[in-house]
């Protein structure tokens, strides 16, 4: 299949990638790291999540991150509301977008959100459903799509099943995510397949984890099947709090030089993304986690 002619990345690092941190990231922190990765030319930009603070202390600034934000034009914002105090709490900082994640694995469901694949459908229910009526557009994303630390691997029917069960309470559009990076192109092709049976070709994303280092080879198999929606993470920012050894999802940097050698147009400064990187990295004390990135900084050097 050819490959798409433009690709576009969801830039999860201020929220996904964050949330995990030990060391607390202040707000104004955050604020600055969105709006460095916006001028870099990123449209689409995950900043926060309005979830209890007990759960994930990290995003519990979520309110004045997201009042502290000089918004752009083009740019779309989204919040991560998990239920519907979250969600109405969420509300009022004016997103363009609400995201709501269930899981392929039911021991995954259990240890993430206390509670079965079925029971977070119906809880997501009413906040898809405030959502939309507000004029928000409503994204899932389908954690341990491919494998899961307590199942093992998971079969591309529960794909299915969570990507039927999100279609069914109004859920727009579903990210098939790697979570803890065991994936590999077959596997993920096999998983993306399992959700095109209910959503359509443009209403899909790739979300891929690089443990084994495999994301990029789950990312290139993903465009030669049409995907053409990923999300990415800048410095390879992030893990999974239930997923031991875990490391982070898919570094911006690596698949916007990807894309470029492919051609394909992505809108994105690489440079001034690699600068927003090198910003949050020195911030956590450590070097991005992108080879790109790395690359670009030492030539810089040089």
């Amino acid at each position: 299949m050819d490959l798409p002619q433009r690709v576009k990345l969801v830039e999860v690092g201020p929220r996904d990638g964050l949330q995990n941190e030990k060391q607390p990231v202040p707000a104004h922190v955050k604020i600055e790291l969105v709006h460095r990765l916006q001028a870099a030319g990123l449209t689409e930009i995950e900043v926060t999540s309005f979830v209890s603070p007990k759960w994930v202390p990290q995003m519990a600034d979520n309110a004045e991150v997201m009042a502290g934000i000089h918004r752009q034009s083009g740019v779309r914002y989204s919040v991560l509301a998990p239920n519907l105090q979250g969600f109405e709490a969420a509300v009022k900082t004016r997103p363009d977008e609400i995201v709501v994640f269930g899981a392929a694995s039911e021991a995954f469901s259990q240890k993430n959100i206390n509670c079965s694949i079925a029971q977070s459908i119906e809880r997501f229910r009413p906040v898809v459903q405030a959502a939309l009526a507000q004029g928000l557009t409503v994204r899932g994303a389908i954690s341990c799509a491919v494998g899961c630390p307590y199942e093992g691997e998971i079969a591309p029917e529960r794909v299915a099943l969570v990507a039927r069960l999100m279609h069914d309470i109004g859920v727009q559009h579903v990210g098939v995510a790697d979570t803890i990076g065991v994936g590999t192109p077959r596997k993920v092709q096999r998983a993306l397949d399992a959700a095109l049976t209910v959503y359509s070709i443009d209403e899909i994303s790739g979300h891929f984890h690089d443990t084994y280092g495999m994301a990029l080879a789950n990312t290139l198999a993903s465009l030669q099947m049409g995907v053409w929606q990923f999300d990415t993470s800048v410095a390879g920012l992030g893990g999974c709090p239930y997923a031991k050894g875990a490391t982070g999802n898919v570094a911006t940097e690596d698949v916007v030089y990807l894309l470029k050698g492919l051609g394909i147009e992505t809108g994105i400064d690489l440079d001034k993304l690699v600068d927003a990187g090198k910003f949050i990295s020195d911030f956590l004390d450590r070097k991005p986690n992108s080879r790109a990135a790395a690359a670009l900084l030492n030539k810089r050097l040089g």
